[in-house]
């Protein structure tokens, strides 16, 4: 492994998975980290997420190769800015954020001296937090580099080799097209989670105790989704917003069809439509990105 030492920026699910996966793979990398709150630094430490955890940004990445942020894409600049005069001149940067474009911008402009190359695992869980992590959380799951043009070749395969270490995938795709796919995989699932939960909780005519008492599988699997980190969630939609919002422009146009289909009683443009998104779904499985068995077939950990 190229990087010797790795400094997280961040230690919650996915930081602290970063550094439970760097001990398991690659046990002869240091990582060190931070968190802006004392109490996830005092938890981080107990669960023994990176080998050190340290009081200021700045002491984690003093003597860093590589540096991940792994925080709200609202605070990446704010993060990148607290170890600018601390970070070694030929230390690389990335990030673990999904929303590329914006993220990407924040840490060139904090960090116009170093190379930057940002990446989106697209792995996670509901849960937040240091005690959400675990080690084989990126196992067979896809990690998208957006390498900016021109590129530092020889810190992206290394980056490209870390990723693979840890068990991700590696794709490549440039930051706008990232965000446009990621709009609709993921940000638009979540803001139609968030919406129709808010709105089941609502109901005048359904009691609360009801909506959780009779939720039947989708409305549970909706629940799951909308548990996810708010503050994340909403720095993603704001950073986001111009893809996201061309896709709820298609989604609700083709919600438009579906109405229209079920107020005219058209049976065969439902059928249809149904027929083709269950085939989506197959071959999801197909490309083994999930399983038919209930949370991927994990008893402990679910997936988003």
């Amino acid at each position: 492994m190229s990087f010797q030492r790795v400094a997280i920026i961040g230690l919650g699910l996915l930081g602290g998975s970063i550094g439970l996966a760097v001990a398991q793979h690659l046990p002869e990398v240091t990582t060190t980290g931070y968190d802006r709150y004392p109490a996830t630094r005092k938890r981080a430490a107990e669960r023994g997420l990176v080998n050190r955890v340290c009081e200021t940004a700045a002491d984690a990445v003093r003597e860093a190769d590589l540096v991940i942020f792994c925080v709200p894409p609202g605070a990446m600049g704010e993060a990148a800015s607290e170890i600018a005069d601390a970070l070694p001149p030929g230390a690389l940067v990335s990030d673990v954020g999904s929303s590329k474009r914006a993220i990407t911008k924040a840490l060139n402009e904090a960090l116009p001296s170093h190379t930057v190359i940002p990446a989106h695992p697209v792995a996670g869980t509901e849960n937040s937090g240091p005690d959400a992590g675990f080690a084989t959380l990126f196992h067979n799951r896809w990690c998208i580099i957006t390498p900016p043009e021109p590129t530092n070749l020889l810190l992206l395969s290394q980056l490209v080799e870390f990723w693979e270490a840890l068990g991700a995938n590696v794709e490549m795709m440039d930051a706008e097209h990232h965000d446009l796919v990621l709009a609709v995989t993921s940000h638009l699932p979540h803001l139609i989670a968030y919406t129709i939960v808010g709105t089941a909780s609502d109901l005048e005519e359904v009691t609360r105790s009801e909506v959780i008492k009779y939720s039947a599988g989708g409305f549970r699997d909706f629940t799951r989704i909308a548990a996810s980190d708010p503050t994340m969630w909403r720095d993603v939609f704001l950073s986001n917003k111009d893809a996201v919002l061309e896709m709820l422009q298609r989604f609700t146009e083709d919600m438009t069809a579906l109405q229209r289909a079920i107020r005219v009683g058209d049976g065969q443009a439902l059928f249809d439509h149904f027929a083709r998104t269950r085939a989506i779904r197959r071959s999801i499985i197909e490309e083994g990105q999930d399983d038919a068995r209930p949370d991927f077939g994990r008893e402990d950990h679910g997936t988003t």
